[in-house]
C-alpha cells in the first residue's frame, strides 16, 4: 500500500499466532500489519480497516452537508446483520463489483483479498422485484426524485412532484443515488438512500435498492461510475 503505519505490541502478538513476548512490558514500535481480528484475520487492504466500517458510533453519526442535516441512526434498533461491516466475500465476483443478494437483503462491494463490504438494504415489494446485471451510469448527491407516471396514477397525491421533488433529507432518494443502466439504457432502478432507516431488511420499495443514508454516502464514496452491479 505504501503507507507507513505502526504496530502495537498486541498486534505483533496476534501476528505471531498469540505467542507471548516473555518478560517484555514495553510497547514495540514496528510496522502495523493491518490485521482485522473481527473477521477472518487475514491481511486486508487499507479500505477494509478504517473506522468508517468498524465503529458504529462514527458510521451512523449525524451528518451535516451544507443546508442538509441527517439525524444519527439509532443503530441499536437495526439488526446487526444489516449494519455496515466487513465479511468474507460470498459472491465470487471481481473486486469492485457491487452485488445485491435479494433473499439476504444485503449489498456487497467486493474487495481485493477475499473480503467484501456488506450493507443492509431494502428491496422491491411483491410485483416490483428485478434481477440481472447493470452498471452505475452516474451518481448524484442529494438527487431530485421524479415519480414515474404509473406511480402517480397509483398515488395521486404525488402529482405535486411530477416535475421533481428537490433533494433533501425527506426526499425518497435520500442523500445519494446511483443510477443503473443496462446496454446503455436507463433501467429506471436506483441504489439510493432513504430517510426510512427502519425499512432496511424489508420488501417495501418499487424495485429500487434502498439503504440507510449514512451507508449510501459511504457506498457513494467508494464506487466509481461504470462499476458493475449484479442483482440476484
Amino acid at each position: 500500500m505504501g503507507d507507513r503505519v505502526e504496530l502495537t505490541r498486541r498486534g505483533f502478538v496476534l501476528a505471531m499466532g498469540g505467542v507471548a513476548l516473555g518478560g517484555c512490558s514495553t510497547s514495540l514500535e514496528m510496522p502495523d500489519l493491518g490485521l482485522d481480528t473481527t473477521t477472518t484475520g487475514s491481511i486486508r487492504p487499507k479500505i477494509s480497516v478504517d473506522k468508517g466500517i468498524t465503529d458504529p458510533d462514527l458510521m451512523y453519526a449525524s451528518v451535516q452537508e451544507g443546508p442538509f442535516s441527517l439525524p444519527a441512526i439509532p443503530y441499536a434498533k437495526v439488526p446487526r446483520e444489516f449494519q455496515r461491516q466487513i465479511v468474507p466475500d460470498p459472491t465470487g465476483e471481481a473486486p469492485g463489483t457491487i452485488v445485491v443478494k435479494l433473499a439476504e437483503h444485503h449489498l456487497y462491494v467486493v474487495q481485493e483479498g477475499g473480503d467484501a463490504l456488506r450493507y443492509g438494504v431494502g428491496i422491491g415489494k411483491a410485483g416490483f422485484e428485478w434481477s440481472g446485471r447493470a452498471v452505475v451510469q452516474y451518481k448524484k448527491q442529494w438527487p431530485v426524485w421524479t415519480p414515474p407516471s404509473e406511480m402517480i396514477a397509483r398515488k395521486p397525491e404525488l402529482e405535486k412532484w411530477r416535475s421533481g421533488q428537490p433533494g433533501g433529507p425527506d426526499n425518497p432518494l435520500g442523500a445519494r443515488a446511483l443510477y443503473l443502466f443496462k446496454d446503455g439504457n436507463d433501467t429506471g432502478y436506483r441504489i439510493h438512500g432513504s430517510p426510512e432507516w427502519w425499512s432496511i431488511g424489508q420488501n417495501m420499495s418499487s424495485g429500487c435498492i434502498r439503504m440507510i443514508n449514512q451507508d449510501v454516502i459511504d457506498l457513494y464514496n467508494r464506487v466509481p461510475p461504470k462499476s458493475t452491479v449484479v442483482v440476484a
